[in-house]
């Protein structure tokens, strides 16, 4: 019996077959002009800066330990002791940074004004006018990279040209320049009479455009009470910085507004675009 049910099996299971062994796979052929061994490379992620070299670190460091805890010392010093600092192979620009006094949300204690630095700041000015009549070739006699009318306001709008540091107007041409608020305020370029960039029809506009082609600079509070403002660059000679310096606070404090109770100057700072730290400075 058992017999007949192995035999019933047997014929009732279908025959094995051995599947055939996978091929072997073939390695895939190198690329041309690239070595076999080459590993591709990790890009990096946008907005990491590369790492800093021993030697940048070292310098820095010690930038860092020299201007830590240092006393308020004169203009003149301060100059000095930021010009031994410089590391840059570029000529960096020399700022100062004034701590005020204000509360900036007071629309009665808002700082804003310009001053004539006596010996500029170490680049040249890109200077728009606008105005009419005899006084577009006035402008450009004068050092105006551009000057013009209705055309000029057109083409800000419709090219939306914007290849100039510092715009001026002539009172009559408000009305349309007006229309470029939204275009002009948010990159600070829109003409103001605090800033000195809006002038009576009848002024001397030549006198104006060679002031801001000079350096002819606009300083302003912001919403913390601190005025940030360039002052040169450092291959000016020490006098010539601190000649600006002075004259930048000078103007500062012509400003004060009367609404301020107190101290109106905190504290005042001498820095550049590469130094790490800033220099108090005494008043």
């Amino acid at each position: 019996m058992a017999n007949e049910n192995e035999a019933a099996a047997n014929q009732a299971a279908p025959p094995v077959v051995a599947s055939p062994a996978p091929a072997e796979q073939s390695a895939p052929a190198p690329q041309a002009g690239k070595p076999e061994d080459a590993t591709p490379r990790k890009k990096k992620k946008p907005g990491i800066a590369p790492k800093r070299g021993k030697k940048l670190k070292s310098q820095l460091r010690n930038q860092e330990k020299k201007f830590l805890g240092l006393e308020p010392t004169s203009i003149k010093q301060a100059v000095v002791s930021l010009k031994s600092a410089r590391k840059a192979k570029f000529d960096e620009t020399v700022e100062l940074h004034i701590n005020l006094g204000i509360d900036a949300s007071q629309s009665d204690q808002a700082v804003r004004g310009t001053v004539s630095l006596p010996h500029g700041i170490g680049k040249s000015v890109r200077v728009a006018v606008f105005c009419q009549g005899d006084k577009i070739a006035q402008a450009k006699a004068a050092g105006a990279d551009i000057a013009g009318a209705a055309d000029l306001v057109d083409k800000i709008q419709k090219e939306n040209f914007l290849d100039f540091d510092v715009a001026i107007t002539t009172q009559d041409m408000m009305p349309q320049v007006a229309k470029l608020g939204k275009v002009l305020g948010p990159r600070g370029l829109m003409p103001t009479p605090k800033a000195g960039t809006v002038i009576p029809a009848t002024a001397d506009i030549s006198a104006v455009v060679k002031e801001f082609k000079a350096g002819k600079v606009e300083f302003r509070a912001d919403k913390t009470g601190q005025v940030h403002v360039g002052v040169g660059k450092m291959s000016f000679t020490e006098d010539k910085l601190a000649e600006n310096i002075n004259t930048l606070i000078e103007a500062v404090r012509a400003a004060k507004p009367s609404g301020v109770k107190g101290n109106y100057i905190n504290a005042i700072c001498l820095t550049a675009t590469m130094t790490r730290g800033s220099i108090p400075v005494t008043i």
